[in-house]
């Protein structure tokens, strides 16, 4: 039969197929496909080919050796899992596949994905922060564990708050910890704790399992409960590798119950050795302030007695005789000064006294005389030797003495000249002679020549 639609240019399959394949890969983004394995292959160069399935659809993908980040031995066909990735088509034979980018166990899988993003969620709201944690009591006088009454966490903490501080009283408030029923019953017994507020911190615990059995205490509303609890709560959930959003809010995070009953009491030993040593100290300050109220109270007898009448008058006698001894000390001293300064004066009156400037002024003048005697005696009896000398020696050359050896002087009668020369005189001219005894007048009778 002829068909009636006008033929345009035609395109080839491979042209079809990729534009199909084009129109494929814009259209739809990247997204999470959940299903079961089928159909699962590896072949040497490393890549894995599989099917994945549900009750009525399924669909080729391939995840290539390049995407895989870790190791894909455990997966087989049968595993339930979320394969993340695009769609394509393959244009070889047309069929369209997921091209697989992440692989992952289903259950795990979405609910790890909706655990990151509460915990995303409330640490942005600020419920992890530090400034809204509540500090432990140092020694509760109750403790409050949220748990199920018989479950092995439970025991657990008993045991050891029993071992370590069997004093502090146990409350239980019962609630379910697995299972779609728990998140409410935690709900209802943390606010049956808060509300009775007998408790001074409480404990929400539960033993290990896997993430499905974790899950109640991944919940918001109770995440934000715990949060808003006006009572300090410790998290102890799980296994130490085990971490619930009921931890991050938690005032305190313990890695287990049994870690959580370690936390929340001291040591019975520990607290007994130091009331053994504060009653030690205590006793030791008692002793000392007996002994302390013992010397007060002989110090105060000691002060009674001193405040008697006769102490008081005994006292009183004997500062009048301390005052006494040191008024006549102290007129001895004034007698003894004004002795010293009378002294003094009279001393300076007597260096003033005329009487002893004149007996002075003597005493001196007779130093002096007798200091210029002795230098005019040397000088006198010096002058005198001299004088002897000087007289021997002109008595060596004296006129006198050339007279003594029969010589006489003889001048002129009118003039008393020395005649020196028989030139002088003439006949008739009076002469003196002078001789070594007395004079006598003659006449010239002749004169000889000088010759």
């Amino acid at each position: 039969m002829q068909s009636n639609t006008p033929i345009t240019a035609a395109i080839s399959v491979s042209q079809l197929n990729r534009r199909v394949k084009t129109l494929i890969e814009q259209g739809m983004t990247r997204l999470w496909v959940e299903g079961e394995i089928s159909n699962l292959s590896r072949p040497t160069s490393g890549h894995i080919y599989l099917s994945l399935k549900d009750d009525s659809a399924q669909v080729s993908a391939a995840w290539f050796r390049q995407r895989q980040r870790a190791p894909a031995i455990g997966f087989k066909n049968g595993d339930r899992v979320l394969a993340f990735g695009r769609v394509s088509l393959y244009e070889a034979r047309g069929n369209y596949q997921l091209i697989i980018e992440e692989l992952e166990p289903a259950g795990e899988g979405v609910l790890k994905r909706r655990f990151d993003a509460l915990k995303l969620k409330l640490a942005n709201e600020g419920l992890f922060d530090e400034d809204r944690k509540q500090a432990l009591p140092g020694l509760p006088t109750r403790i409050g564990v949220i748990t199920s009454p018989s479950s092995a966490a439970v025991r657990d903490v008993l045991s050891i708050l029993g071992r370590r501080f069997p004093a502090v009283p146990v409350v239980i408030y019962p609630a379910a910890v697995q299972g779609d029923a728990a998140p409410g019953e935690l709900l209802s017994a943390l606010a049956i704790a808060v509300r009775r507020n007998e408790c001074d911190v409480l404990i929400l615990c539960r033993g290990g399992g896997s993430i499905e059995d974790l899950w109640a205490f991944n919940d918001e509303i109770l995440a934000r409960a715990i949060s808003d609890c006006a009572l300090p709560i410790i998290s102890a959930v799980g296994h130490e590798i085990d971490f619930t959003i009921a931890d991050f809010v938690a005032d305190v995070r313990a890695p287990t119950p049994s870690g959580a009953a370690e936390i929340v009491v001291p040591n019975q030993g520990d607290w007994l050795r130091q009331i053994s040593g504060i009653a030690t100290r205590i006793a030791r300050v008692g002793r000392r302030a007996l002994e302390d109220t013992a010397q007060e109270l002989d110090w105060l007898g000691r002060r009674l007695v001193a405040s008697s009448p006769a102490a008081t008058l005994q006292r009183q006698r004997q500062s009048l005789r301390e005052q006494g001894g040191r008024l006549n000390s102290a007129v001895r001293q004034q007698l003894l000064e004004q002795k010293s300064k009378l002294q003094g004066v009279s001393s300076k009156l007597m260096a003033l006294s005329p009487a002893l400037s004149v007996q002075q002024s003597i005493a001196n003048l007779q130093q002096l005389r007798q200091r210029l005697a002795t230098p005019v005696q040397n000088l006198i009896s010096d002058a005198g030797h001299k004088i002897a000398l000087l007289g021997r020696a002109l008595n060596s050359v004296s006129p006198l003495a050339t007279l003594d050896r029969g010589y006489a002087i003889v001048k002129a009668g009118d003039s008393g000249k020395v005649l020196l020369s028989t030139s002088e005189v003439k006949v008739g001219d009076d002469i003196r002679a002078h001789l070594s005894r007395g004079e006598f007048v003659a006449t010239v009778k002749k004169v000889i020549g000088d010759d």
